[in-house]
């Protein structure tokens, strides 16, 4: 039997009518498996395969809507990509009459109430929303989710290995217990080609020997060229923004820098160089700062732009599925943070079957030009990073507790307990930790004891009540940005937000003429004084194969035909500089360079274990300064021989639980990293530091196998 014979007849119309001349890979593999089985699924495609249709052909031919109650849930890390899907799952939907509903914060109130009246169809919901719906209204999730059948999760791999992530977990967890029968799920993805990660992505989905990968391998033409312009943090060189406008006026495009202020000065300045060379006007700027309907509208615009050539500088919001139509090139500037992150950006280019995608890589500083240069063979060679996964989130376990006890209006600490130990995303964690974690909760005033009860306790109140308890990630006090009562966008509190300073937004200059740090607003004007902005951006983890893979290159001689001649120059003088260590091993080997000022050592490695390193260091009272963009380590007052003594030494028998729990009581703040790790008793946050912020047990393997060499 063919996948499109097993298809309801409904659906089979809808595929003639569309005119598709056949089914992708992964759908004809989907369907095959989906209809007969009650198994999960992870779908792993590249970007713009039609993972949807893979997923909703086979369920929407499957299942009986005409029951009560809604049947598909489907989970969005972003409420844009609901609004995305929406029109395409409705567009299938409509051959069936599934009413298909959106449920978040921007969502119609009417589609809600209609929904709450008549539970039926398809839900698109964020995890965020259905967490609001545990908290505020429980009895809507047993009305509306008690008969449900299948939970979609598009865009998996970018929940896993996160609070989010193991917060998701949760929330399928109890959705499945409030449920008649076992619920099946199919979770999409780009970015996993690591068949290592299989198993990490059958443990989020709680049930192994059920889970099933479909994997389409088809490869995807990419053509890429490297471009290396040296510059500065503050600004971007001209010669590579007149290089970049070069490169993409005749074209739709997608620029992506690592920061939202860098992304407004491409997006600033490339509409400058076009307007006095009389070129297009479709320059724009798309992240979460700027305005929802701004944004929307540049989708809009992308999408339904068939002759008109554009360019959009983005946030990784466009890095995810967001549908914006055809796209002929993709640029990065400087080096992504990971490779997954590359994947989805590189997919973004080429959607139309058979053609290829086209990447420039811009970067304007040496180091930036190697780790780039490192991810992209890395990515040539189908790695990428794997997925950590959090055995004990005491953290996202506190955050659920008082969601549980807030959602039933009070719980006894028995009920309470096997709650908890029955989730499926904290099974790791024993029931006494869960216990003391309680009392903790208790002796904070997070939790009260009523007669046998557990209820929300006057400091809980205030925490549960706010509308940020939903999320896993702490959110940043955003100003409201606009000009004559006009809504420009929002920007988080920094150095940057004061009195006549110049901003980026919205694709254009702003200078700020007052500041309302109460009713947090910030009014501005077009600037005209020529003062350029600032910005400030976010470091990020770095993975310890891209580093030694940026070893690597630094001690081959493979010469690499999409470089440019400046970026040729670059790699080959950044070889010269590290040819006097004659490393041979770039797995075991790091260089110490010595000199009658200062020393050196490059441990090339993740920024985990940098961190990790640094602090044992400091605790042994070795004076160091660590700079992770070059996983360089400055150290003073020691010789090369007493380091590497040093180093040695370092074994798993130091007291690194005492020396955490200093390390909180003098920076408290150290612990921000997690939003609900604060709550937790101080060696819970200690566990917490060792497992998501550094990487004790990575750096005594890394420590054990290392080899210095000296100039």
């Amino acid at each position: 039997m063919t996948a499109f014979s097993m298809l309801s007849e409904p659906i089979r119309k809808y595929i003639r009518d569309k005119k598709w001349e056949s089914l992708r890979p992964v759908q004809e593999a989907a369907i095959q498996r989906i209809i007969p089985t009650d198994n999960n699924y992870i779908l792993i495609s590249r970007t713009a395969s039609g993972k949807t249709e893979a997923a909703f052909l086979p369920i929407l031919s499957k299942v009986n809507f005409k029951e009560p109650g809604v049947k598909v849930l489907y989970i969005s890390p972003l409420i844009a990509l609901i609004n995305d899907q929406f029109i395409r799952v409705e567009n299938l939907c409509e051959y069936l009459d599934v009413p298909v509903t959106k449920w978040h914060g921007e969502a119609a109130k009417g589609a809600k109430d209609k929904l709450l009246k008549s539970p039926e169809g398809i839900v698109l919901i964020t995890p965020e929303s259905l967490e609001a719906m545990f908290v505020n209204k429980p009895y809507n999730i047993k009305h509306l989710f008690s008969t449900l059948e299948y939970i979609v999760i598009d865009e998996i791999h970018s929940f896993l290995g996160s609070d989010r992530g193991t917060h998701l977990q949760s929330l399928i967890s109890r959705l499945q217990k409030i449920n008649t029968r076992r619920l099946s799920i199919v979770g999409l993805s780009a970015t996993v080609s690591d068949v290592n990660q299989y198993v990490e992505l059958k443990d989020f989905l709680g049930d192994q020997n059920r889970t099933k990968i479909i994997r389409d391998t088809t490869p995807k033409p990419i053509n890429v060229v490297f471009k290396y312009f040296p510059g500065s943090v503050k600004e971007l060189p001209l010669p590579l923004l007149k290089d970049l406008y070069a490169r993409t006026r005749e074209s739709k495009v997608l620029i992506f820098p690592n920061a939202r202020g860098r992304v407004e000065e491409v997006a600033v300045k490339l509409k400058q160089i076009s307007e006095r060379v009389g070129g297009h006007k479709n320059y724009f700027s798309h992240h979460s700062s700027v305005d929802k309907e701004v944004r929307e509208y540049v989708e809009f615009f992308a999408k339904n732009s068939t002759l008109q050539n554009f360019c959009i500088s983005c946030t990784s919001t466009l890095e995810l599925g967001i549908d914006i139509g055809n796209v002929d090139e993709v640029v990065q500037i400087d080096a992504t943070h990971s490779i997954a992150s590359l994947i989805q950006r590189v997919g973004r280019s080429g959607r139309r079957e058979g053609k290829a995608s086209n990447l420039f890589l811009y970067a304007t500083e040496k180091w930036s030009l190697l780790q780039s240069l490192a991810c992209w063979m890395l990515y040539s060679e189908q790695y990428i990073e794997p997925v950590t996964i959090n055995q004990k989130p005491y953290d996202v376990m506190v955050h659920q507790i008082l969601s549980v006890v807030k959602g039933t209006s009070g719980i006894s600490l028995a009920d309470l307990l096997k709650e908890i130990s029955t989730n499926n995303a904290f099974s790791m964690i024993k029931q006494k930790e869960t216990e003391e974690i309680i009392a903790h909760l208790v002796s904070i005033d997070f939790l009260e004891k009523l007669g046998n009860e557990l209820i929300i306790g006057i400091e809980g109140e205030e925490v549960v009540n706010n509308r940020d308890f939903y999320t896993l990630f702490e959110t940043p006090v955003f100003f409201k940005v606009s000009n004559n009562g006009i809504k420009i966008g929002e920007l988080p509190l920094s150095p940057q937000i004061r009195e006549n300073e110049n901003i980026y937004l919205s694709a254009k200059v702003w200078s700020i003429i007052d500041v309302d740090f109460k009713m947090k607003k910030i009014e501005v004007i077009p600037a005209r004084d020529g003062k350029k902005p600032t910005f400030f951006g976010e470091p990020a983890d770095i993975a310890h194969r891209i580093r030694e893979k940026m070893l690597q290159i630094l001690i081959s001689e493979e010469q690499y035909n999409f470089l440019d001649e400046m970026s040729h120059e670059t790699i080959d003088d950044f070889r010269k500089d590290f040819s006097v260590f004659s490393i041979n091993d770039f797995k075991t080997e790091r260089p110490l360079l010595t000199s009658n000022n200062s020393m050196r050592f490059y441990s090339f490695t993740s920024s985990k274990i940098n961190r990790t390193l640094h602090f044992i260091l400091k605790g042994l009272k070795v004076k160091s300064t660590l700079y992770d963009e070059e996983s360089l380590f400055e150290i003073e007052d020691n010789t090369g021989a007493e380091f590497i003594t040093i180093l040695q030494g370092i074994d798993r028998n130091q007291n690194i639980d005492g020396m955490l729990t200093g390390f909180l009581e003098n920076i408290p703040e150290i612990i921000d990293f997690s939003k609900w790790g604060k709550y937790l008793p101080i060696s819970y946050q200690t566990a917490l530091l060792k497992e998501k912020y550094f990487d004790f047990e990575g750096c005594y393997i890394y420590l054990q196998d290392l080899k210095i060499m000296e100039n």
